[in-house]
């Protein structure tokens, strides 16, 4: 039977490949929405400069999709940082929202 010979290792690599490819799309997204973004939102933000984002994005992208083994790790911390934290808080800026 075909069931007996798929083994349970190579299903769990592939899930794991295939999260890491996502993680790397949202990396390059989060990339073109800084990109996108104005300068100047980025030093309201009190945050690092856009084109430092930029680079910080594209090489985390770049660590997950190859899964280097331990800089992939530091690129999800770093694409997860700016999806949740850093883009958030530049969106409430350019929105006129301050938290108040």
């Amino acid at each position: 039977m075909m069931l007996d010979a798929i083994d349970p290792l190579s299903i769990f690599r592939l899930a794991v490949l295939v999260l890491y490819l996502a993680i790397a799309v949202f990396g390059v997204a989060g990339a073109i929405t800084a990109l996108m973004t104005r300068d100047d939102a980025f030093d309201a933000a009190d945050r690092k400069p856009k084109l430092v984002w930029v680079a910080i994005l594209i090489g985390s992208a770049i660590a997950v999709s190859l899964n280097v083994y331990f800089l992939s790790w530091i690129g999800i911390v770093m694409i997860g940082l700016y999806w949740f934290d850093v883009r958030p808080q530049i969106r409430n800026i350019l929105n006129g929202n301050y938290g108040w």
